[in-house]
């Protein structure tokens, strides 16, 4: 669980990263966990687009990609879903508490 302290310093560092990845009207599949998956290890910090054609409610799939990526929501802004997840064995990102 984050703190808030460490939610506004992901915040920071997610307002300059450019958004790279998107979700449309087919939203969730095994290859978009895949990718989202590999990106979370290589970064930690990923920011997703959700396209005007999803079905869902954004915060519903905001909830169940941290849930299938076990990464914490940082951050739901109109239709971009911010998602943290540390990596345990190389961490990039240093959290101060």
């Amino acid at each position: 669980m984050l703190t808030s302290n460490e939610k506004k310093q992901l915040k920071a560092l997610a307002s300059v990263e450019t958004t790279k990845y998107q979700i449309g009207k087919n939203e969730i599949s095994d290859t978009l966990l895949d990718m989202l998956n590999k990106a979370l290890v290589a970064r930690e910090l990923i920011k997703i687009d959700v396209m005007k054609g999803a079905i869902n409610p954004i915060m519903e799939i905001a909830l169940d990609l941290s849930s299938k990526l076990n990464a914490e929501i940082v951050q739901v802004v109109g239709r971009v879903i911010i998602l943290y997840r540390r990596n345990k064995e190389h961490p990039k990102i240093k959290l101060t508490k």
